[in-house]
């Protein structure tokens, strides 16, 4: 016999829908049974013994039958149903609720529930350590896998998502030049890829993922600094080669209007001593000050 794999349920029970009568019929059938017992109380005394005793034994045990069957199911939540410790089925439907006499009924939630990871601090697949955490939000989409496949469904969602999120959080970097996926710039993408990899996990314990954000995301504080340095000197080298690629094209139109208008005719010399002002003047970090030429213009 081979071992169960993470995506294989450990128990081999689904839920199914248990069989169930309005409660109010139980309390009616109680009180016919508690005439009964007044009636044997009566033959007793009239001194029928033997007869008012056996009334009263049957009364009394028919009575408790349909007390240990009644259920009371709220909205939100769900009964599981056992008899002499196997499964019978699941009452789902909010409602006062007669089952199985002298069965068993454990309360599952099946609210949406939210849950936030603590702060992990992993290394992204750049190798630089980075804190993370998530929101997971779940609900219990199998009553019966939830109470009997895994020991406690709520704190297996918080483990299992948090090893999620530790595994994509290494399988992406936290940001870069490169045209990829990064854990910064493509949160919906990563979010998406989370719930996919929480869903696969909490399968097997009849848990479904409604879904999932990335709440708290930033470089370990050993590494902050240096990281915010970089980000900065890659935000100036990149306004610094929209600045040039603008310059150049304004020089350019500049001089061929000149040209096409006539307004000026310049040898290479001069042209490039015009092209050499005017990339000055537009790439530069403070305001030129302008000089004033009163000669000719090759003096």
């Amino acid at each position: 016999m081979t071992a169960p794999t993470a995506q294989e349920p450990t128990v081999d029970i689904q839920e199914r829908e248990a069989w169930r009568i309005s409660g109010w019929i139980a309390v009616l059938v109680l009180l016919l049974f508690i005439a009964w017992l007044a009636v044997s109380v009566f033959f007793m005394a009239t001194g029928q013994e033997t007869i008012g005793a056996i009334n009263l034994v049957v009364s009394v045990v028919l009575a408790v039958a349909p007390l240990s069957g009644l259920v009371l199911v709220s909205p939100g939540e769900a009964k599981v149903i056992e008899f002499f410790g196997a499964y019978i089925g699941t009452v789902r439907t909010p409602g006062f609720w007669l089952v199985r006499p002298f069965s068993v009924n454990k309360k599952v939630s099946v609210k949406v529930h939210n849950f936030e990871t603590s702060q992990l601090k992993v290394n992204d697949a750049d190798g630089n350590p980075i804190d993370i955490a998530a929101i997971v939000v779940w609900q219990v989409d199998d009553t019966a896998q939830a109470q009997y496949a895994v020991e406690d469904h709520q704190d297996f969602v918080h483990v299992q998502a948090e090893a999620a999120l530790r595994h994509v959080a290494m399988s992406h970097p936290y940001d870069n030049d490169a045209h990829e996926i990064t854990l910064r710039g493509d949160t919906e993408v990563i979010a998406r890829e989370m719930a996919d990899e929480v869903a696969a996990r909490i399968a097997l314990a009849g848990l479904k993922v409604v879904e999932t954000r990335i709440s708290s995301l930033a470089y370990a504080p050993e590494i902050a600094q240096a990281m915010l340095q970089r980000q900065q000197a890659s935000a100036i080298i990149a306004a610094r080669e929209k600045i040039v690629e603008g310059a150049v094209s304004m020089v350019q139109d500049a001089l061929t209007k000149l040209e096409e208008q006539n307004v000026v005719t310049l040898d290479d010399e001069r042209r490039a001593a015009m092209v050499s002002n005017l990339l000055v003047v537009l790439c530069g970090d403070s305001r030129a000050t302008p000089i004033v030429n009163t000669g000719s213009l090759y003096q």
